[in-house]
């Protein structure tokens, strides 16, 4: 398996709306700009609603703008593609499907199941799962399942990876050891990793650049490099010093304060 070293995400005043059935649309993404580095991990975090998931979902291409353009090095972003492996809060397995059957999905989507044939067990060793291959996704737990999820992104070898609160459904012990899973994978295969996510300690222990988003409709708020040595502990000081900031940043989201002076 190969690390990738692209993965150039530029956000180009993006602009999206909902449409209502009555009255006005609904402004969800107002004149967002964003640039992401090859390989870094960005976490973006807001307010509920705030448009978050629906910018991962851009990103992705399952939507599309209203006005404003998104950049995968270099190549506008139109539609959905291999390049760019999606990850949600439910797995989403197939349920008729064995899960070597479902993570080598993508390799016989894209006709390249013979070459990459001899891979695919390398994808089951990375994310933890040998001898699961012969098992349906109702035989797995919750982080199983989101285990085999992910191997079902990686297997394709996309130069981004995008995870919609991908944590959210597990248990606290579970949720803290796929959050050392996703890094040692996001280390391993050095692709540029996009979460969306609630959990500020999660957003800090994980990213390397956190997006504050204000509510809808939303802006970028703050944009915050967290410059934390690894591996994090939860209670360093510098640790909980950042957490502290970005609360008030997101109590303060969109009300016009002085955030510089605030903190």
């Amino acid at each position: 398996m190969v690390a990738n070293t692209a993965g150039l995400i530029e956000i180009n005043k993006v602009r999206k709306t909902f449409p209502q059935n009555e009255g006005q649309d609904i402004v969800v993404l107002d004149d967002v700009e964003l640039r992401f580095e090859p390989g870094e991990f960005i976490s973006l975090i807001g307010p509920s609603g705030c448009g978050k998931s629906t910018l991962l979902r851009l990103i992705a291409g399952l939507a599309q703008t209203d006005s404003g353009k998104l950049f995968l090095d270099g190549e506008e972003i139109t539609k959905p593609g291999f390049e760019r492996g999606l990850v949600f809060q439910d797995p989403t397995l197939f349920p008729w499907m064995t899960i070597y059957e479902n993570i080598a999905y993508g390799p016989r989507s894209r006709g390249v199941y013979r070459e990459e044939k001899r891979a695919i067990p390398g994808f089951f060793t990375l994310v933890g799962l040998q001898g699961f291959e012969k098992s349906y996704p109702h035989h797995l737990s919750g982080g199983m399942a989101q285990r085999a999820a992910l191997a079902r992104a990686l297997v394709n070898r996309p130069k981004v990876l995008l995870l919609d609160e991908p944590l959210g459904a597990l248990d606290a012990f579970t949720r803290m050891n796929m959050q050392d899973e996703i890094l040692g994978i996001w280390h391993q295969q050095q692709m540029t990793t996009v979460m969306v996510t609630h959990d500020v300690d999660e957003a800090i222990y994980m990213a390397t650049k956190i997006v504050v988003m204000s509510a809808r409709p939303a802006k970028i708020e703050k944009i915050i490099d967290v410059e934390i040595g690894r591996p994090r502990q939860r209670d360093d000081p510098d640790f909980l010093a950042l957490r502290s900031k970005i609360l008030q940043i997101l109590h303060f989201a969109g009300s016009g304060v002085d955030l510089e002076y605030q903190l």
